[in-house]
């Protein structure tokens, strides 16, 4: 019998093939001078190499961690166009943000985006009244076009009906608007897979230790394998400081006496298993700036966030017990309290947000993108929002073809003739795809109903490679939890095609074992044997 480890690697994509080893990635890495070095593999990063490898540049890429391994992975899992900005007159930038939704969600990654339905409960004596919330749900859908339908009020009786859990004491209406929800990691996944398949070389686990100089000028960094410790060093043009949180401490690598350049804003969630079905997500103002979240997520429910200045070190950011009792104490405002009980909950997680340096309240600062070169020629970039990806990838890859003096040369395609809307690897519809798996039986017979709506929605076209692998070798088609989706055939699909070095490379990331609650101490152990090689 073909035992797990054992299973051979598999092609992702017929343009790509199953991912080098290594120690193959390493040697190709420090034997060519490429044109950028980008150094962060959040979304900002992977989006910059992914835009200026399609522009003809000889692009790498690496990251100390995994891709999207931390602030990347702990958004609220939103892409919207931003409606409190409405609040403050960015009427143009509401506008952009909704452009970059749509284009996502129907053209570039529709197996990854998801249509969905938010509620905004008007209460007694709350912050905002019903007719000026009802206005700015419907000029919110003006600016999307009405593509999401209008925005108008609602009578709780209905709104109660899509959302049991919802809180109707001194309810007087609801607002509705429509935006729309992703999985954060498995979107970068599929945003570092097009990269690579435009011609990046990328590498996860490999932390830069220092920067190499030419006569003043950064032409490189100095790295450590994190898996095995090898050494070894890429040659650049030019270096890309994308670190998020971190971008302040290679700034300092390469002037030491760099002044602070961001602040930033801690935010946390929580992970429930729901007590109901939800047809609709809560987004409750607490005040006139601030809104919680309740949104239905991955068949359980995510609630947050805070938002509070953070001045610790980025890799000890951690959810704290005043954390866990503000979020379910500003939940309880619109959540019915059976649904808040501690023991629902399965996991939670906080992210930083960079903001720009400066004073004031970090929950009205603007989610700016801020770039900066400093004395040795490096760019530093850092700040955004996840659903305005791909427009900073586009707008830091014109800025390197546009730098003084050229470094890069003449022969660099402009962003403005790249495609607009290029989809990401998988792209398919969703439905067709559970369809094929659940109807079909090819490649893989007796797939259960929720394993093939979770591989369409989260690998697109991809997961019919999956089946195809779970086919071929029956034990990989057993569900990894009989309380999660997840299949065996997806860690070694992890492993041969998406960088999975570690379990939690795999079981937060790649798969939601993780945040379900169920990276048992046995699955834990099983996975990490598959991933030896």
């Amino acid at each position: 019998m073909t035992t797990l480890q054992s299973v051979p690697s598999i092609g992702a994509q017929p343009t790509a093939g199953p991912r080098p080893e290594r120690a193959e990635t390493r040697q190709r890495l420090s034997t060519t001078t490429y044109d950028l070095l980008v150094i962060g593999g959040g979304i900002l990063g992977i989006s910059t190499a992914w835009h200026a490898a399609q522009s003809g540049l000889r692009v790498a890429l690496v990251d100390a961690g995994d891709f999207a391994g931390a602030t990347s992975s702990a958004s609220s899992k939103l892409l919207h166009g931003g409606l409190r900005y409405l609040q403050t007159g960015a009427v143009k930038l509401v506008a952009e943000n909704h452009f970059e939704r749509r284009a996502l969600s129907r053209q570039v990654a529709p197996h990854l985006a998801n249509p969905l339905t938010f509620y905004l409960p008007v209460y007694k004596g709350g912050p905002h009244g019903a007719a000026k919330l009802g206005a700015g749900v419907f000029a919110y859908s003006a600016l999307s076009a009405f593509g999401d339908g209008v925005g108008h009020l609602l009578s709780p009786s209905k709104a109660h009906q899509d959302v049991p859990e919802l809180r109707t004491e001194g309810l007087k209406a609801v607002a509705v608007y429509g935006d729309d929800q992703m999985n954060d990691a498995r979107m970068a996944m599929m945003t570092v897979r097009a990269a690579v398949t435009a011609g990046a070389v990328v590498l996860n686990h490999a932390e830069v230790t220092g920067l190499r100089f030419t006569r003043g000028q950064v032409t490189g960094a100095e790295l450590r394998d994190r898996v095995d410790g090898s050494e070894f060093g890429v040659d650049a043009h030019i270096v890309l400081n994308a670190t998020g949180p971190w971008v302040d401490h290679l700034r300092r690598m390469e002037d030491p006496a760099a002044a602070p350049s961001i602040r930033l804003s801690k935010g946390a969630h929580l992970i429930l298993k729901r007590t109901s079905q939800w047809r609709a997500a809560l987004a409750t103002p607490i005040d006139k700036y601030r809104i919680t979240f309740a949104l239905p997520w991955e068949d359980m429910l995510l609630l947050g966030t805070t938002d509070e200045e953070y001045e610790g070190d980025p890799a000890d950011v951690a959810v704290t017990e005043a954390d866990i009792a503000q979020i379910l104490d500003e939940a309880s405002f619109s959540v019915r309290d059976r649904q808040l009980q501690r023991d629902l909950i399965t996991y939670s997680y906080a992210g930083l947000r960079v903001l720009p340096g400066g004073p004031g309240d970090t929950s009205k600062a603007k989610r700016e993108t801020v770039v900066t070169e400093g004395p040795g020629g490096m760019l530093s970039v850092a700040g955004g929002k996840w659903t305005t990806f791909r427009h900073i990838g586009r707008t830091i890859t014109n800025k390197l073809a546009t730098l003084p003096g050229r470094p890069l040369g003449a022969g660099v395609e402009p962003v403005s003739r790249l495609p607009k809307r290029l989809p990401l690897p998988g792209v398919a519809n969703p439905h067709a795809v559970t369809h094929r798996l659940l109807v079909d039986g090819s490649p893989a017979p007796r797939m259960a109903a929720d394993t093939a709506r979770h591989l369409a929605t989260h690998y697109g076209s991809l997961a019919l490679d999956i089946a195809r692998l779970a086919g071929e070798h029956p034990e990989l088609a057993e569900r990894i939890h009989p309380d999660a989706p997840e299949i065996w055939a997806q860690v070694v699909y992890a492993r041969d095609n998406e960088w999975a070095e570690t379990a939690d490379d795999v079981l937060r990331r790649r798969t939601t074992l993780t945040i379900r609650g169920l990276d048992t101490d046995e699955i834990r152990a099983r996975v990490d044997g598959m991933l030896e090689r």
